[in-house]
């Protein structure tokens, strides 16, 4: 076969090869030398092994990808392809091929093997679906129905919608669609930011993939072949944001131990123990359960076992045989063996808007929201996805396994949604899927986008990035509103201080000293709410695993949700004039300079520590379109945000434009390792270049390889 890989200024490979299945083993081979340390890492963390070399910190993942069995579903997943799509699976495997030839040259150029002591491993055809899974398991929130269930117990009912928003442990993204009849070339544009946790290397790896059948630009998942979320054709391009679908159940188990039964394969994993355990279903009827122990590896510690259960309703993930609450996990891929991937060959192919439409109709895991547009007019914008049918209680709490209701009935048709007036936002917020989730993003990314796309008639590709770039911070009227009602008894220092907020033009700009004053403020009110008697019973969660801690954290709840907090009709007793006063006077007593972006800096997650980096101070916040997530009440730092930055031109895909947070080359200390940083943080974007003559003109690499990788 022929295989050419260029790169363009930013070190992004381009690969044109004369199969389908030779650029897919050149996909893989290229992102596993740029990428060697990220893809083993995720590899990893899909087995639940990555505490053998990352230590006690990586354990509580391990645990819950044995519980969760996501190795297990990926190799189901697998198989089933082979049975019922086996091009795509025989096209994954030409990945996980190139992805194996590729590991040795990668781990040689990655610091972090010789750092850890890891060895590069295997892959298996399965690990990409392993990724894939490990990547979104925690994608749609499920424990976010643990956290109602506290509230419920401590509060009430009623108490729960007062938390309900797109909190710290979610994924969200902005998008919007501009048609033609709103843009300067006449045809559309498409454009938004996916919000992720910022990881180095990052989330997304820009790619372009060319043979003889399609020649697509975009941001791929490294350890998975094709692009997924957001790709252009040249003649169709499509992105996606989080339809904030709920599709993921919690079922309360009754387990009891039927000691005498027959061997559950309990013995083979070495634990001697022959019983068999049983959970009580809808029927009244107790039945057996698969279960077995794991042993999962520590560096530097005791092995951990980790007691894996699988009731008919699904995997425990909660508690176990003795423990006081058990709880199963029930999850649309474990269930249907399916995770959508035969959608991925079909997007690479597309030609038109339907093309995007039928390949999605494959879709499964996660649940988004399309849009797309093509170069003869051709619109789309619409969910996709599998959410189960199921009982109201299913959507919103932890329900009883015992008893009846609470099955699956089949699955939802995924509703439609407009372009109006030649535009199509979304950003998480109520839209189309809002039959099919419970809590949904605040509306103000999504009006201040549709806000700004309605202030100028027509736009091109250009224009966008000022839109990304937006610091508006709508949701803090509610805490403005309450310092404009304060009386006089303030002191001179409060005063000056509020009448300053008060003048603010509520932009959370990096250089502005107002907006960190309003984020000192808003931090000293969320902290006093938190610590008030009257929330202060939720401080204290139920003993359920490490890994859903986030969800149950207080004061980051408290945090997201203090908008609704402070217009409530009534919060249980507390006087919020008392608590904004005297915050103020706090932070009026400090006489701080300092500005947004002293604090409020980017805090990527790494593997491993590595190099120390003086990171960038950021502008924007949680519910500005500029989306750089502080926690407020806890810290200032952002950790997610932009995983990456996109504009689709469909008049021209050479006038699109794109970057990611750190740059193309996994490698610390590499030329491309973090040379997109200045664009990402500044709001520009690269060119998008698919000219081959004008690659090798811009000084990338050429590699020929006739070596025949066939099976």
């Amino acid at each position: 076969m022929t295989v050419e890989i260029r790169r363009d200024a930013w070190g992004i490979p381009h690969l044109r090869a004369t199969g389908v299945r030779e650029l897919a083993h050149a996909q893989g081979r290229v992102t596993a030398v740029d990428r060697a340390w990220q893809l083993e890492v995720e590899r990893h963390r899909s087995q639940g092994t990555s505490a053998a070399f990352l230590g006690a910190e990586a354990v509580a993942w391990d645990r819950l990808a044995r519980q969760a069995r996501l190795d297990d579903t990926a190799r189901r997943c697998f198989a089933a392809l082979e049975k019922n799509d086996p091009e795509t699976a025989d096209w994954i495997r030409a990945y996980v091929d190139g992805v194996n030839e590729g590991l040795a040259e990668g781990a040689g150029r990655a610091p972090e093997f010789t750092t850890t002591g890891l060895a590069p491993g295997r892959w298996e055809p399965w690990s990409p679906l392993g990724v894939w899974l490990g990547t979104h398991i925690l994608f749609a929130g499920f424990p976010a129905k643990l956290w109602r269930e506290h509230v419920v117990r401590r509060l009430g009912a009623d108490a729960v919608a007062l938390f309900a928003t797109d909190g710290p442990g979610t994924s969200g993204s902005n998008g919007w669609l501009v048609s033609g009849a709103r843009t300067v070339t006449g045809h559309a544009v498409i454009a938004g930011d996916p919000h992720r946790f910022i990881e180095d290397p990052g989330v997304y790896q820009q790619i372009h993939l060319a043979c003889p059948e399609f020649d697509v630009v975009g941001l791929a998942v490294p350890g998975v072949p094709g692009i997924a979320h957001f790709g252009h054709t040249g003649t169709v391009a499509w992105a996606i944001t989080n339809a904030m679908a709920d599709y993921q159940d919690l079922y309360r188990e009754r387990l009891r131990r039927a000691p005498g039964g027959p061997a559950d394969g309990s013995a083979a994993s070495g634990t001697g123990s022959r019983e068999t355990v049983e959970a009580l279903g809808p029927d009244g009827a107790w039945r057996a359960v698969a279960r077995h122990v794991e042993s999962v590896e520590v560096a530097g510690g005791e092995p951990v076992e980790v007691e894996v259960i699988e009731t008919e309703r699904g995997t425990v993930v909660v508690g176990g045989i003795d423990a006081e609450e058990t709880i199963s996990l029930r999850c649309p891929p474990r269930v249907t063996e399916d995770l959508g991937f035969s959608a991925l060959l079909p997007l690479l192919r597309a030609r038109r808007v339907a093309d995007v439409d039928r390949a999605f109709e494959r879709w499964a895991e996660p649940v988004n929201v399309v849009q797309a547009a093509d170069t003869e007019g051709g619109l789309l914008h619409r969910v996709v996805g599998r959410v189960p049918v199921r009982g109201e209680d299913n959507r919103t709490r932890v329900v009883p396994a015992w008893e009846s209701g609470h099955e699956w009935h089949g699955w939802h048709e995924m509703p439609h949604g407009q372009v109006e007036d030649g535009l199509a936002v979304m950003a998480n917020q109520r839209g189309p899927a809002t039959p099919l989730g419970v809590e949904f993003a605040p509306p103000h990314r999504a009006r201040r986008i549709r806000q700004l796309l309605d202030g100028v008639r027509t736009w091109s590709a250009q224009d966008m990035p000022a839109v990304h770039m937006d610091t508006r911070l709508a949701s803090a009227a509610a805490l403005l509103d309450r310092l404009s009602g304060l009386g006089q008894d303030l002191g001179p220092d409060a005063v000056a201080l509020r009448d300053r907020l008060l003048g603010w033009d509520r932009h959370m700009d990096a250089g502005s000293a107002d907006a960190a004053a309003y984020a000192a403020l808003r931090d000293a009110v969320v902290r006093r709410l938190a610590a008030h008697p009257a929330l202060a019973v939720l401080a204290d969660p139920p003993a359920y695993p490490e890994i859903f801690l986030p969800w149950l954290a207080l004061t980051p709840r408290v945090g997201f949700a203090l908008e609704n907090l402070l217009r409530a009709r009534e919060l249980y007793g507390i006087d919020r004039d008392a608590v904004v006063r005297e915050a103020l006077e706090e932070v009026a007593a400090r006489r701080t300079s300092r500005t947004w972006g002293d604090t409020h800096r980017l805090a990527p997650w790494r593997a491993v520590p590595g190099t120390p980096y003086d990171e960038p101070g950021l502008s924007g916040d949680h519910d500005c379109v500029l989306c750089t997530s502080a926690v407020p009440g806890v810290t200032d730092l952002s950790a997610r945000g932009p995983a990456a930055r996109y504009v689709w031109d469909l008049a021209d895909r050479d006038n699109s434009l794109w970057v990611v947070p750190f740059g193309a080359d996994g490698v610390p200390g590499s030329e491309h390792h973090r040379d997109q940083l200045p664009l990402w943080i500044a709001g520009e974007l690269a060119p998008v270049c698919t000219d081959w003559d004008r690659l090798t003109a811009d000084g990338g690499t050429t590699r020929q390889n006739t070596e025949d990788h066939d099976d």
